[in-house]
C-alpha cells in the first residue's frame, strides 16, 4: 500500500467509527423502538437508551481511543511492541487508590464525581510521580530506566492491592475483583465529561508531537541528530501518557492489551509514520473497545461480562502471535 493510500484510509477509519458508535447503543438483550428514544414518555427504554447505553458507547470510545494512542505512544519511545500504557505502573497505582477507598467504605462524592475515581486518580498520580523521580536518580532521563522503574512500581501496587484484599471482608474484596476486572457501567453522563479532558488534551498533545515520535522511534541518535530535545519530548510524552491513563483508569478500572493490540494492527494497515498512526489508533481503539463492549453486554444471556475480561481474552492469544512471529 502507498503512502497516498496509506492516508486515504483515515476517512474510512472515520466511516467505521461513526458506524459502531450509532449501531452499538441499539445493540442488547431487548430492543429499543427506535420512537421511543426521542420520546421522554417512554420510560424506561427512554432512560435506558440515553442514561444508559449512549454513555456507555461514549466512555468506551473515549477509553478505548485514549488507551491505544497511549499505547502507540510508549511503543514509540520505548522502541518495544509489547510496551503497554500499563508498562509505568499507572494502572497498579489506579487500582491501589480504588482498593483503599474501598477497603475504607468510602461513598461520598465531590462535584459529581465519586470518591473510587478520586482515589483510583489520586494513586495513578502517585505512581507517575514515583516512576518520575526513581528515573531521576540516573542523570539521564533514558526510556530504559525508565521502563525498569515503571516495572518495579507495578510490582509493588500490585502486591499492596492484595494486601488489602486480603485483610478486606468479603463483600469488599468482592467489589475489588469486579473493580480490577475493568467495566463501563456507567449512568448519566458525569464520568464521560469527567474523562474527556484528559483524553482530548493527552491526545492533541501526542498527535502534535507525531514527527518527533517517528524520530525516537527510529532512535534516539537519530532523533538528537535532527535536533529533538529527546530529553524534553520524552518528559511532555511521559506525563501526557501517564495522566491520560489515569484518567480514563480511574472511570473503568484497569482494561488491558487495547494499549497494545490496536497500535500493531494499525501499524499493519496505515504503516509506522506516527503523524498518520496517530489519528487511526485513536479511531481503531475506540471502536475496537466499543466493539468488545457490546460482545460482552450480548454475549451470554442474562449476564454482562466485564470488558476488561474481554480484551484479555483476545490479548492472550494476541500476545503470542507477537511471540512467535517477531524478532525481539
Amino acid at each position: 500500500m502507498s503512502r497516498i493510500e496509506k492516508r486515504r484510509s483515515i476517512p474510512i477509519f472515520i466511516l467505521i467509527s461513526i458506524a459502531v458508535v450509532c449501531i452499538a447503543p441499539f445493540m442488547g438483550r431487548s430492543w429499543i423502538p427506535f420512537e421511543s428514544i426521542t420520546d421522554p414518555e417512554a420510560v424506561p427504554d427512554f432512560t435506558i437508551f440515553w442514561s444508559l447505553r449512549v454513555v456507555r458507547v461514549l466512555i468506551a470510545f473515549i477509553a478505548g481511543a485514549s488507551l491505544a494512542v497511549c499505547g502507540m505512544t510508549f511503543q514509540a519511545m520505548f522502541r518495544n511492541p509489547l510496551a503497554t500504557p500499563f508498562t509505568l505502573g499507572v494502572s497498579s497505582g489506579g487500582s491501589f487508590g480504588a482498593a483503599l477507598c474501598m477497603s475504607l467504605g468510602l461513598g461520598f462524592s465531590i462535584a459529581g464525581v465519586h470518591a473510587i475515581s478520586m482515589f483510583a486518580f489520586a494513586g495513578a498520580f502517585c505512581a507517575i510521580m514515583i516512576v518520575y523521580m526513581l528515573s531521576r536518580l540516573k542523570r539521564q532521563f533514558s526510556a530504559m530506566t525508565l521502563l525498569l522503574a515503571g516495572v518495579a512500581v507495578n510490582f509493588f501496587f500490585s502486591s499492596a492491592v492484595l494486601f488489602i484484599q486480603y485483610f478486606s471482608g468479603f463483600v469488599d474484596s468482592h467489589i475489588i475483583i469486579i473493580w480490577l476486572m475493568g467495566g463501563l457501567s456507567i449512568i448519566g453522563i458525569g464520568p464521560v465529561l469527567d474523562t474527556l479532558p484528559f483524553f482530548l488534551t493527552g491526545t492533541c498533545i501526542i498527535l502534535y508531537l507525531g514527527s518527533e515520535l517517528n524520530l525516537l522511534y527510529v532512535g534516539e541518535e537519530t532523533a538528537v541528530s535532527r535536533g529533538v530535545e529527546s530529553d524534553r519530548v520524552k518528559k511532555v510524552l511521559f506525563f501526557t501518557t501517564s495522566l491520560t491513563v489515569g484518567g480514563v483508569v480511574a472511570v473503568t478500572g484497569p482494561i488491558g492489551f487495547v494499549g497494545m493490540m490496536v497500535p500493531h494492527m494499525a501499524r499493519r494497515i496505515v504503516g509506522a509514520n506516527h503523524r498518520v498512526l496517530g489519528p487511526a489508533c485513536v479511531l481503531m481503539g475506540g471502536s475496537f473497545l466499543v466493539a468488545c463492549d457490546t460482545l460482552a453486554r450480548i454475549a451470554v444471556r442474562g449476564i454482562e461480562i466485564p470488558v476488561g475480561v474481554v480484551t484479555a481474552l483476545l490479548g492472550g492469544p494476541f500476545f503470542l502471535w507477537l511471540l512467535l512471529t517477531r524478532d525481539f
